[in-house]
């Protein structure tokens, strides 16, 4: 433990039972550093089924995206609370309402503050036809992140944009994974067979929000012009797991071989990522793509989008397919599906690359930035 820090008040609008790349990100981090001695407070919306607690605030949905929610303090409470915990550094890891309570809370009582840079908001924008709003939410995010002491980012990709646009003081602190989880021994015949697959069939899945700046619809018809020139060998079967403002829409697909499974958790997740035969994502939006981490830590091949963050868990063509931005996603999937041994390799090669983002060297990663933020502060 180093000397001067051994209280972190972690302060987040999203964290489990949520399920999001950012909550469990910031659980493993949470259990990481009390494995390792030090304190957590971690100061949160109340969620479904909490109690009262100090460290819990109020919390609203978001009119045109109910599964976000976003906290709210007035900062005099948050000051008070704040004053109450006496951490030795804060980690403001989203920028709503009550990350930016905690942000001036944190200046007026003189605490170090660091943040994290986990999503493209600015970008979302223009996916909910709130493209008027681009400007100023970059200019938002810019003036909250510059008045940390460090903005820690997951992807070489998100710094350059963010260093582009003015930010200052970033650091990298990548993801790690648990290969203990995500494993291809979690490989499920009776799972495929619920689905009517056989051992010859082919499943591709696709893990994360049901959202339009996931690039869904792309996929969607990929998959209906793949089925239209498939000629096996085998059947085709399409799975989206998670949930989102896309359900209902995606609910009336009226193709075959297709199927909403929901949010799936802990095992029963790690058995649909083992079981599958291709992992589609056509996401354009990641700052980094935990699921494709979890994909290949399961042996399961991945096709892609050749975009920042997502590209850079690949060191060769041998681990993942990337596809350019305008690449034809229906004939990348039907010639991976055709070549199985291929697809087994890569899928070996995907494993191999994943042991090596374990969840301890990150975390070491992200000590050495937090102690760097405190003698900053000195």
């Amino acid at each position: 433990m180093a000397e001067g820090f051994s209280h972190l008040a972690l302060i987040t609008e999203t964290y489990p039972p949520e399920v999001n790349g950012v909550a469990h990100t910031l659980q493993c981090l949470t259990s990481h550093l009390r494995q390792r001695g030090y304190r957590v407070s971690v100061l949160r919306p109340r969620q479904s089924g909490d109690g009262a607690g100090a460290d819990l605030f109020p919390a609203l949905s978001l009119p045109f995206y109910p599964q976000v929610r976003m906290g709210y303090s007035v900062t005099h409470r948050m000051r008070r609370r704040l004053r109450v915990l006496r951490p030795d550094l804060i980690h403001i890891a989203t920028e709503g309402p009550l990350g930016l309570a905690g942000l001036l809370a944190a200046r007026y009582l003189r605490i170090p503050v660091v943040s994290s840079f986990h999503t493209n908001f600015d970008g979302y924008a223009r996916h909910y036809r709130l493209q008027f709003l681009q400007g100023l939410a970059l200019l938002y995010l810019r003036g909250f992140h510059n008045a940390t002491r460090k903005t820690l980012v997951p992807s070489q990709g998100t710094f350059a944009h963010l260093t582009a646009h003015g930010f200052r003081n970033l650091a990298m602190w990548r993801r790690g994974v648990d290969t203990v989880r995500f494993d291809p021994r979690w490989r499920s015949d009776t799972l495929r067979a619920g689905l009517g697959l056989g051992q010859d069939d082919g499943l591709l899945l696709y893990v994360g929000r049901l959202a339009h700046e996931k690039n869904l619809p792309a996929l969607v018809v990929a998959y209906r012009r793949l089925r239209e020139i498939w000629r096996g060998p085998g059947k085709l079967h399409l799975a989206l797991i998670g949930d989102g403002p896309l359900v209902a829409e995606l609910s009336r697909q009226k193709l075959a071989g297709f199927s909403l499974e929901g949010v799936q958790q802990g095992e029963a997740l790690a058995r649909w990522y083992a079981s599958a035969d291709l992992f589609c994502f056509p996401s354009c939006s990641e700052t980094f793509g935990n699921v494709v981490l979890e994909a290949m830590a399961s042996g399961l091949p991945v096709l892609a989008y050749d975009t920042p963050g997502v590209n850079e868990h690949f060191r060769s063509s041998d681990e993942g397919v990337l596809l350019p931005v305008d690449g034809d996603l229906a004939i990348a999937m039907w010639s991976l599906l055709g070549n199985r041994a291929r697809l087994r390799e890569m899928g070996q090669r995907a494993r191999q690359r994943a042991e090596g983002e374990t969840w301890p060297r990150v975390f070491d990663t992200l000590l050495d930035n937090y102690r760097q933020s405190l003698d900053g502060a000195s």
